[in-house]
C-alpha cells in the first residue's frame, strides 16, 4: 500500500514563520509574555549558583556568620519567584498552544470538508484522523510545550555561562568548548527521523482505521465470527508500529548518552585545571565550587536535551505537513472567475464525455446526451457499467478526462462550484444521516418555517411515521440514523431533497437496498420529488424505469440504447430487452 504522505517529502524542511504568524497573532500579547516569564525564570538558575562563591570564601573559609542567614534567605525567596514564574509561563504556553491548535484544527476541517472525491477515495478513516486532528495536536502543543523548555534552558544556560566567566575565564573555555561538542550530536536529529516519521505516521493512520473498522463493521465481525481474523491484522500493524519505534530509539537514542559521556569529560577537565589553580591560588575555594556548581546546572539538562530537541523536531515536522494541507489545492475546483449558475432554462448536455479513475483505464467513453429541462432520463445496465460515475461528473465529484458537462451552454467547469452543487439535490441508495434529530436531519442547516417542514415530510410520506413517535421531528436518530429502518432513512433523505428543491435531482439507486413494503412507500415519495424538475435515475430495478422521458442502457463505459421502455423492449436484439427478461426471471 502506498503512503498516502509520500507527497509532503517533497516540501521545504524550514517552516516560514509567516504561515504561523496569522496563528499566533490574536495571542501575540500572552505569547510574548510566555516567553518574558522564562527570562527571569532561567536567569534565576544563575544566582544560586553565584551566591556560593561569597558563601563559601565568607562562612566556610574565612569563619564569618555575618552571610549565615541572609544567604539561605535569598535562596529560598529565589525560589519561590522561580516556582510561581514557572507556573506561569507553563499555564501562558499551554493556553496560547491550546489556542493555536484549536484555530489550526478549524482550518483543517474547513479544508477536509473541500477536499474532493478522490481524496476520501485514495485516503481511509485513520489518515484522516492522524493528519487533520493529532497533527496539528503534535505540531501546536508538542512545539509550545517544549519551546518553553527551550527558552528557559536557553537564558538559564546564558546567565549561568556568565557566572562562569566571573568565576574563571580559564575553566570558561573548557566548560563552553565541550557544551558545543556535546551539541553537535543535535544537528544530524532531524535527517535521522525524517523517513522514519513518514512510515511512523502511516502506521499510526492504520491503527485508528483498525478502530473505525471495527466500529463500523461491528455486525459483519460477529455476523462472521471474524474475531482472530481482525485481531490478527490489527496485531501485524502494531508490530510494525513496535519496529518503527524501536527504529527511531535505535536512531536517536544514542544523542543522551553520547552527550552525557561529552559532558562527563568536560567536568573531569574543569576538576583537573580547577584543582590546579586552587593550589596556585589564581581561584578561591568559593570559586571553584561556584564554578562547577553552574557547570553542573548548565551541563545537567544539556545531557537530557537530546529526547526534548527529538521531540521539537517531530513538532516541527508536523508543523510542515499541516501546512502542506492548508496550502494544497483540491483537484476539483472553482476557475479564476466563476459563473453563478441561476437555474435551468433549456438542457444538460454530456458532450463527447471521457472518464477514467485510473489513468489508461477509462471507464466512461464517448458520452453524448442532451437532458432537456423537466424531463426524467435513467440509466439503467450491469453492474461497473458506468452508471453511477455519469451522474457522478454532473455535481462535479470528479471532472472530466476529455470533453464537457454543459447547463445551457455553459460548461460546468465555469461555474461556481457551491451554485452548481445548490442546484442540484442528490438521493443516495444508501444515506448518511447525521447524530442529532429528524429535524436536523431534514434542514441541515437551513432556515424553513414549519409550513415548509410539514410540506416536505408530506410529500416524502413521513408523516404518518413522524405522528407515531412521542418526540415527532425532535426525535433523536443516533449516530448514522442507527434507530431508522432502511425505507425511514430514504425517506428522510427525500424530505431533505423536498426542503432544498433544487431543479435537478439525482436519485442513485435510491430504492434498491428495501423490501417490496418499503419500496412502494418511498417509491410513491420519489415520484413526488420528481414533479418539475430534471431528474435522472440510476436504476438495478428496471421496474422502477418504466415511465421515464428516456432509458439510456450504459455498458462498459458505453451508451448502448437510447429510448422509451416500450420501444426497446420492442427493438431487436435490444441489452435492455434482454436485461428486462432476466430480472422477470
Amino acid at each position: 500500500m502506498s503512503n498516502p504522505f509520500s507527497k509532503l517529502k517533497q516540501m521545504n524542511l524550514v517552516v516560514n514563520y509567516r504561515k504561523i504568524y496569522p496563528y499566533v497573532k490574536p495571542y501575540l500579547f500572552r505569547a510574548i509574555l510566555a516567553i518574558l516569564v522564562t527570562l527571569p525564570l532561567g536567569a534565576m538558575d544563575a544566582v544560586i549558583a553565584w551566591v556560593l562563591k561569597p558563601y563559601m570564601d565568607v562562612v566556610m573559609i574565612e569563619k564569618s556568620a555575618k552571610a549565615t542567614s541572609l544567604l539561605p534567605m535569598l535562596v529560598i525567596v529565589f525560589s519561590l519567584a522561580q516556582s510561581l514564574l514557572n507556573y506561569a509561563a507553563t499555564y501562558l504556553n499551554t493556553w496560547v498552544g491550546q489556542r493555536i491548535t484549536m484555530d489550526m484544527k478549524k482550518d483543517l476541517f474547513h479544508k477536509l470538508l473541500r477536499c474532493d472525491a478522490r481524496f476520501f477515495d485514495k485516503n481511509t478513516s485513520g489518515d484522516v484522523m492522524f493528519g487533520f486532528n493529532q497533527d496539528a495536536d503534535m505540531a501546536c502543543s508538542g512545539f509550545l510545550a517544549n519551546l518553553k523548555l527551550f527558552t528557559t534552558r536557553l537564558f538559564s544556560s546564558i546567565s549561568l555561562i556568565f557566572v562562569l566567566i566571573w568565576n574563571s575565564w580559564q575553566l570558561s573555555i573548557i566548560a563552553i568548548l565541550v557544551l558545543f561538542g556535546a551539541l553537535l550530536p543535535l544537528t544530524r536529529v532531524r535527517k535521522k527521523i525524517k523517513g522514519i516519521m513518514d512510515k511512523t505516521i502511516f502506521s499510526g493512520a492504520r491503527v485508528m482505521t483498525h478502530y473505525n473498522e471495527a466500529f463500523m463493521g461491528n455486525r459483519i465481525i460477529s455476523s462472521f465470527n471474524l474475531y482472530e481474523y481482525t485481531c490478527s491484522k490489527f496485531n501485524e500493524t502494531l508490530r510494525s508500529v513496535f519496529k518503527l519505534g524501536m527504529k527511531m530509539t535505535k536512531r536517536t537514542g544514542i544523542l543522551t548518552p553520547m552527550m552525557h559521556f561529552i559532558v562527563s569529560i568536560g567536568i573531569a577537565g574543569v576538576i583537573w585545571l580547577g584543582s590546579y589553580l586552587i593550589t596556585s591560588n589564581q581561584l578561591t575555594p568559593g570559586g571553584f565550587v561556584s564554578f562547577i556548581t553552574a557547570l553542573l546546572m548548565l551541563y545537567h539538562p544539556i545531557k537530557s536535551i537530546g529526547s526534548n530537541f527529538t521531540h521539537v523536531q517531530t513538532s516541527l515536522l508536523a508543523m510542515e505537513r499541516v501546512f502542506g494541507r492548508l496550502e494544497s489545492i483540491p483537484d476539483i475546483h472553482n476557475c479564476p472567475h466563476p459563473k453563478m449558475l441561476k437555474g435551468i432554462k433549456e438542457n444538460i448536455v454530456f458532450d463527447h464525455v471521457f472518464f477514467e479513475y485510473e489513468p489508461d483505464r477509462p471507464v466512461l467513453k464517448d458520452i453524448n446526451l442532451t437532458i432537456k429541462k423537466g424531463k426524467t432520463i435513467a440509466f439503467v445496465g450491469n453492474s461497473g457499467g458506468g452508471k453511477s460515475t455519469l451522474v457522478t461528473l454532473l455535481p462535479r465529484f470528479y471532472d472530466v478526462k476529455k470533453g464537457a458537462i454543459k447547463i445551457d451552454g455553459v460548461n460546468i467547469k465555469e461555474l461556481d462550484l457551491d451554485s452548481l452543487r445548490e442546484h442540484i439535490a442528490i438521493v443516495f441508495q444508501d444515506n448518511i444521516l447525521f447524530a442529532g434529530t429528524i429535524r436536523e436531519n431534514i434542514l441541515l442547516g437551513r432556515s424553513a418555517t414549519q409550513e415548509q417542514i410539514n410540506y416536505a415530510v408530506h410529500n416524502a410520506c413521513l408523516d404518518e411515521f413522524i405522528a407515531s413517535l412521542p418526540n415527532g421531528l425532535d426525535t433523536e436518530i443516533g449516530e448514522r440514523g442507527t434507530k431508522l429502518s432502511g425505507g425511514q432513512k430514504q425517506r428522510v433523505a427525500i424530505a431533505r431533497a423536498f426542503l432544498k428543491d433544487a431543479p435537478i435531482v439525482i436519485l442513485d439507486e435510491a430504492t434498491s437496498a428495501l423490501d417490496n413494503k418499503s419500496e412502494e412507500i418511498v417509491q410513491q415519495a420519489i415520484y413526488n420529488l420528481m414533479k418539475e424538475r430534471t431528474v435522472f435515475i440510476i436504476a438495478h430495478r428496471l421496474s422502477t424505469v418504466k415511465n421515464a422521458d428516456s432509458i439510456v442502457v450504459i455498458d462498459h463505459g458505453e451508451v448502448k440504447e437510447i429510448g422509451k421502455h416500450k420501444e426497446l423492449l420492442e427493438k431487436p436484439d435490444s441489452v435492455y430487452a434482454s436485461l428486462y427478461r432476466t430480472q422477470l426471471k
